[in-house]
């Protein structure tokens, strides 16, 4: 069996501000944002991700979400296409108030694998963590 669609749903403690944040980071809104949800588009074939108000995602779940300061529930990988796009991706998810775990850009933490990627891993403000690469020998 396939299916037509896949997405992924995030319990969030602000949806204004992490409407916010997703849109500063430049993805597109999926939808209109309510008072329970914002939704995102996160690539070219439109991955959506659907960040719920963490009360109603319980509701849905009929049970406890993760706490993301003891452990990680998943971590998606987005790709830059370029160098330059890497390192400003990663000014601008500092700016928007994300928190840089590691990167292997100069001045910060090295990360800088066999195979040419460049890796930057980051949480967004309620905790959920994204791998930001870029392979150089692509």
């Amino acid at each position: 069996m396939r299916t037509k669609m896949i997405w992924a749903n995030f319990g969030v403690d602000d949806i204004d501000r992490t409407q916010k944040f997703y849109q500063e980071l430049g993805f597109e809104l999926n939808g209109q944002p309510s008072k329970e949800l914002v939704s995102f588009l996160f690539s070219d074939n439109d991955f959506v991700i659907h960040f719920f108000k963490k009360e109603k995602l319980k509701e849905s779940l009929e049970g406890e979400l993760s706490d993301l300061s003891k452990g990680n529930e998943i971590m998606f990988s987005l790709s830059a296409e370029t160098k330059n796009e890497y390192d400003k991706w990663v000014e601008l998810i500092k700016k928007a108030g994300g928190k840089i775990h590691f990167d292997s850009n100069n001045d910060r933490k090295e990360f800088y694998d066999e195979n040419g990627f460049f890796v930057c891993v980051f949480a967004d403000p309620d905790g959920h963590k994204f791998n930001l690469l870029y392979n150089e020998n692509k």
